[in-house]
This record gives C-alpha cells, sequence and structure tokens, in this order.
C-alpha cells in the first residue's frame, strides 16, 4: 500500500482527483473510463488524461507561485474587460476563505464604498391652509 500511495503522491493533484473518481465510482473500471472520457470532451479518453495531466501542471505553478497571487493576475488580468462589480459579485460566491475574499476585492477595487444601513428620511413638508376666523 505504501507504495501504491508514493506513486499516486508523485502524480500531485491529477493522482488526487483519480483516487477520487475511482472511489466514488466504487472501483468500476469502466466509470472511471467514462469519467476521463466526459472530462475530455471531443478527444474521448486521451483528452481526460491529457487534461489531468494538465491539472497538474497548473497544479505545480500554483503551488509554487501561491494561489492568492494567481487569483489576483487573473482578477486584475478580467478587470480590464469585465465590470468590476460583477467580479466582485463572482468573488463573493467563490468556495475561498472570506479572509481571500476580502483581499481579492480589496486588490481590484482598492476603494470600498460602504453602505449605510440607515437612510436619511425624506423630509415632509406640510402646507396648512389657515382660514381667517370672523
Amino acid at each position: 500500500m505504501d507504495e501504491l500511495v508514493k506513486k499516486i503522491a508523485a502524480l500531485g493533484l491529477p493522482g488526487i482527483l483519480f483516487v477520487i473518481a475511482t472511489a466514488t465510482s466504487g472501483g468500476s473500471v469502466a466509470a472511471v473510463v467514462a469519467m476521463l472520457s466526459s472530462l475530455g470532451g471531443p478527444l474521448g479518453l486521451l483528452g481526460g488524461l491529457g487534461l489531468l495531466g494538465l491539472v497538474g501542471i497548473l497544479g505545480e505553478y500554483i503551488a509554487g507561485f501561491g494561489v492568492e497571487n494567481v487569483l489576483k493576475l487573473i482578477y486584475t488580468e478580467r478587470s480590464k474587460t469585465e465590470s468590476v462589480r460583477f467580479l466582485l459579485k463572482e468573488i463573493k460566491e467563490l468556495p475561498i476563505t472570506d479572509d481571500l475574499k476580502l483581499k481579492l476585492e480589496h486588490h481590484i477595487s482598492p476603494v470600498v464604498v460602504t453602505e449605510t444601513d440607515e437612510a436619511t428620511a425624506p423630509r415632509t413638508i406640510e402646507i396648512v391652509d389657515e382660514e381667517s376666523v370672523t
């Protein structure tokens, strides 16, 4: 078992994805092949294997550079062509820590506009027509 774990660990993230896919399929080879084929899209099983390799390469770069830095660079580039408001909404929905969400929000929008809960009530002006009593 130790030898198997060492080989899967050497594969990195693709190995972990493969183990998870195998475990959730109940060990069925057909289910794993179907999963890899669906990941591969029009390229089928070979595309799925290639995608696992690509995920491994990306995982290495992200681990070396840092997830926070990679996300900051991605959102900086996207903010050039997309609305900052849309990106802020997207960041709030990401499955990441609140601390990382705050860092990303401040990175793409350094000026934070805070909305107050208390809105100023409109003034009511009452016009009274006084009739003279004679």
